[in-house]
């Protein structure tokens, strides 16, 4: 009932022809028990569920209202439903966030087996002083995205460089008093178009191309042989989450990873592979339960939805204590 009382409000104050904003105040100061809500002192603060606390869990940073971010943890085993929120504490210091943790009894976090996390140093910090028997492990979407990250700033730069030397041609026609031409490749596209165009087809496998992409791209290695190369550097390490079954033989395929890279000697991939050398053992422990961090990502989702629905935060206690009724 709460829970239908916190998502319809507004619908049931439109039937009954009640002015919305009227009709809040009315379930939050009478229909509802949010003024006897026992953690309405210091909700603002931090939130706690232990009572959901189970084996395995998220945590996740988020934007309560604008860039207000708050720390977030939720167990899987509720699938982003009642039950699944454990905590929620304002902002990302991770020693505030220990304190606050340390109010649930020790015994009761010792229960949690395994934390999915992003690359954040501040949450890895916060799951090893809290949950001491629990097993690290980082996202691999996370991880994959900064090597993403890394093959698309390459097609960045050539799209840049390609510009800039399209400028000195016009120029160069303007002194000249000629009308500049623009050159056409074979299937319509300039080099620009061809850069933009390819972004797309740059983060899928060969496999999920579309017959057009799958011409575009023969195209695309053609004119810039070391966008190649780094695209297989990228599929290479997508492959080294989707082939390897468990810690040891993903860590072969992640060292000869880095000798890849080593060899081809492309800059834009040595920050990343740093990274996931400094993070390497809790990337590694993915291929213990292939667990990732997509439960958090669904419970933020569903926090901006429910935003939307109440049309944003006016009133962030009462916003919490609704929240708290829908997920904790």
């Amino acid at each position: 009932m709460a829970e239908e009382n916190a998502v319809s409000l507004t619908s049931i104050a439109k039937s009954q022809a009640i002015p919305v904003k009227e009709f809040e105040k009315q379930y939050k100061d009478h229909l509802s028990d949010f003024q006897e809500w026992d953690q309405k002192d210091h909700c603002e603060e931090w939130l706690l569920f232990p009572d959901n606390i189970g084996e395995r869990l998220s945590i996740d940073e988020t934007a309560i209202s604008n860039d207000d971010l708050h720390t977030i943890i939720t167990n899987k085993a509720a699938k982003s439903r009642r039950g699944s929120l454990v905590a929620i504490v304002d902002g990302i210091k991770s020693l505030e966030i220990i304190a606050v943790l340390s109010k649930i009894p020790e015994k009761t976090r010792d229960r949690v087996k395994e934390v999915t996390l992003d690359m954040s140093n501040s949450m890895d910090l916060v799951v090893r002083s809290a949950f001491t028997n629990a097993i690290i492990v980082t996202d691999r979407f996370h991880v994959q995205q900064l090597v993403s990250e890394a093959l698309q700033e390459i097609r960045i730069a050539l799209k840049r460089e390609v510009l800039k030397q399209e400028n000195e041609k016009i120029k160069q026609a303007r002194l000249e008093k000629k009308i500049y031409k623009q050159a056409f490749l074979e299937n319509g596209d300039t080099k620009k178009q061809l850069l933009v165009r390819s972004r797309g087809l740059l983060f899928k496998p060969s496999s999920g191309w579309s017959v057009r992409q799958q011409a575009r791209s023969i195209i695309l290695f053609r004119e810039f042989p070391e966008l190649e190369k780094a695209y297989n550097l990228s599929m290479m390490f997508r492959n080294f989450y989707e082939t390897n079954t468990n810690i040891q033989q993903a860590k072969e395929a992640l060292y000869k990873w880095y000798k890849k890279i080593a060899e081809e000697n492309i800059e834009a991939f040595n920050v990343p592979a740093e990274s996931i050398r400094l993070h390497e053992t809790t990337i590694l422990n993915y291929f213990i339960n292939r667990s990732t961090n997509a439960s958090a990502e669904s419970f933020n989702a569903k926090l901006k939805g429910f935003r939307a629905v109440v049309r944003g935060v006016r009133d962030k206690k009462f916003f919490l204590y609704r929240i708290a009724k829908l997920y904790g």
